[in-house]
């Protein structure tokens, strides 16, 4: 597998002991010996729901989601993972095989560290310990708030939600206005909670109010305000 991002172990080590700092020279050392580095493209499976969990992960560049399959096959997107963050390690702390899949939105890179060097971590730092039990809290409250908002809010809050939590967590390109991610009008739905035509034609609705303007899988926020009136009025 090949991606467009260069990324090197020092670079990956960096990471890592930037968040569990401090880390002691000998855990340093761990971290280099036992990461591994691996490039997906577009579309290709990181970790398969009912899979045992055997590693931490944590993106070093790109995008992925990590979604559910139910009812019927359809697939629901539980979250979208942004550089540099952390996970497919819930379902170990749980005692339990993954209960989700994650798929590269586009090229990305991954690191994996097996789990039980990081639990080894864990006992020795606490750190390492704080660091996974504040991102599980947020990740706790996140769920929290998007359970909420996907069964009380109509569909234009909901979709409102989704742009702005797109914009929010992976940027706008140069101009300022073009979110930085591209997504399906199915991936949009899924995160929306919604059917591909409720998307696209709330979509359209967006933008004859030039709330946004749409390219094809660009979408341009135009009126960042107004679109946070409508997420916020539901």
């Amino acid at each position: 597998m090949t991606a467009k991002f260069l990324v090197s172990k020092d670079e990956v080590i960096k990471i890592f002991s930037d968040r569990w700092t401090p880390l002691s020279e000998s855990q340093r050392k761990l971290l280099a010996d036992n990461v591994r580095i691996v490039s997906f493209k577009k579309n290709d499976i990181i970790y398969r729901d009912g899979e045992p969990p055997r590693e931490v992960m944590c993106l070093i560049a790109g995008k992925v989601k990590v979604y559910k399959d139910g009812v019927n096959g359809r697939s629901q997107i539980i979250r979208a993972i942004k550089a540099v963050e952390f996970f497919g390690y819930r379902a170990f702390f749980a005692g339990e095989e993954y209960k989700t899949s994650a798929m590269a939105i586009d090229n990305c890179v991954v690191a994996f560290l097996p789990i039980q060097l990081v639990i080894k971590f864990v006992h020795e730092n606490n750190a390492v310990s704080m660091f996974f039990i504040r991102h599980l809290a947020k990740l706790l409250g996140t769920a929290d708030e998007r359970t909420v908002s996907l069964t009380q809010k109509h569909i234009r809050g909901r979709l409102a939600e989704t742009l702005l939590f797109l914009k929010d967590s992976y940027g706008v390109e140069e101009d300022g206005y073009t979110l930085s991610i591209y997504l399906s009008r199915e991936d949009i739905a899924s995160m929306s909670n919604m059917t591909t035509s409720n998307a696209i034609r709330t979509l359209s609705s967006f933008a004859v109010e030039n709330m946004i303007a749409i390219d094809g899988r660009k979408i341009r926020i135009m009126q960042d305000e107004e679109l946070r009136k409508v997420s916020k009025l539901g």
